[in-house]
C-alpha cells in the first residue's frame, strides 16, 4: 500500500462511512499522466451516480485539506466496485452473502466449467450456493473465479 493511500484512508474511511457507505478500497495510480485517487465505495442495493457525487462532494475539502498526496496534483474519482468484481477478500464474501454468485472451476466438476447459486455461506475452504432449493458446497481450491452471476436475459 503507497503512503498516498495509507494517508487517504485514515481520512475517506470515517467520510464514507458517516454517509452511509463502506469504504471497498483506494487505488492512487498514474493514468494518462495524470495521478488518479479513485476510491470504491459500496451500499447495499447498489450505488448510484447521485452517491459517487455525494461521497466526492464530502472528500474533495477533507483531502486537500489534509495535503494526502504530499502536494502532487491528482483526479479524485468515486466508483462502485462494479458488477463483475471478483469476489476475494473476506469483505467481499460479507457483501455478496443472499446475492447471485458465479463460480469458475480450475477442474471441472464433470462436464460443468462454471455455476450459479446464492451464496448462503463460505469459509476458509469453501463457499456454499444455493441452488434449485439444495445448498451445494464447492472446495475454494478449484475455483478459478468468483464474481457476482450477472443474467443478460
Amino acid at each position: 500500500m503507497s503512503d498516498v493511500v495509507r494517508n487517504a484512508r485514515e481520512y475517506i474511511a470515517p467520510v464514507v462511512e458517516r454517509l452511509g457507505f463502506e469504504l471497498v478500497d483506494i487505488e492512487y495510480k498514474k493514468i494518462y499522466e495524470q495521478n488518479n485517487l479513485t476510491v470504491y465505495i459500496f451500499k447495499k442495493g447498489g450505488v448510484t451516480i447521485d452517491d459517487c457525487a455525494l461521497v466526492n462532494d464530502a472528500l474533495d475539502s477533507v483531502l486537500e485539506e489534509n495535503d494526502i498526496t504530499f502536494g502532487q496534483s491528482y483526479i479524485l474519482n468515486i466508483s462502485s466496485p462494479g458488477l463483475d468484481r471478483e469476489v476475494v477478500t473476506n469483505d467481499d464474501f460479507r457483501r455478496s452473502l443472499d446475492t447471485e454468485l458465479e463460480l469458475i472451476f480450475i477442474n471441472p466438476l464433470g462436464k460443468k466449467k462454471q455455476t450459479h447459486g446464492i451464496l448462503t455461506s463460505y469459509d476458509k475452504e469453501s463457499v456454499t450456493l444455493k441452488q434449485k432449493n439444495k445448498e451445494i458446497k464447492y472446495d475454494r481450491n478449484n475455483l478459478k473465479v468468483i464474481r457476482p452471476y450477472i443474467n443478460f436475459k
